[in-house]
């Protein structure tokens, strides 16, 4: 296992939730022995999402050894997404898509207690602003550059995230790391 954050680790990581596009959620993260949590408060109209995104990693995790990241995580039975950034291989041309390219995945969290989660780098879909881009593109697990935590109200492929609940909300994000 490579460890990217846990308890203290998460430094730098903070708050992105829809108010970037006009949106009404609010919410922040904390950083804590336990982990990164975050506490808020979700409203679907004008936006939909809230999220803990990590600082940018300079330079870039060479994950290339590794099959996937697993997060534990304490989500309340919601249904999150996982984004990860990758540095631009392609010569500056994916900085110029407004939002940026991402590659997520969608995941489910146990109602009480700690999730062990498992996103294998092979189930990650290129999207930009929670929509599928359809060109053939390859995830490059050599230069990841920034992690975020979304609860959502569109899963991965752009439809209606069936876990989405507006009002209040809560997470904890103990541990991310990449595994063999």
């Amino acid at each position: 296992m490579i460890p990217i954050a846990s308890a203290e680790a998460f430094s730098g990581w903070h708050a992105l939730n829809d108010t970037i596009m006009g949106g009404r959620s609010q919410g922040g993260c904390a950083v804590g022995p336990a982990g990164l949590r975050f506490q808020g408060e979700l409203v679907e109209e004008g936006g939909g999402f809230v999220s803990c995104r990590s600082p940018l990693f300079s330079p870039p995790l060479d994950l290339s050894p590794c099959e996937g990241l697993e997060l534990l995580i304490e989500g309340g039975g919601r249904r999150f997404k996982l984004a990860v950034g990758c540095a631009d291989g392609l010569a500056g041309l994916t900085e110029l898509i407004p939002g940026g390219l991402r590659w997520v995945a969608e995941f489910a969290t146990e109602v009480e207690g700690v999730s062990q989660v498992r996103i294998p780098f092979a189930g990650l879909r290129p999207s930009v602003r929670a929509r599928p881009v359809g060109l053939p593109l390859r995830f490059d697990a050599t230069r990841v550059n920034r992690l975020q935590v979304l609860h959502s109200r569109f899963g991965d492929d752009g439809s209606p995230n069936a876990g989405f609940r507006a009002g209040a909300i809560r997470f904890l994000i103990q541990a991310i790391r990449a595994y063999p």
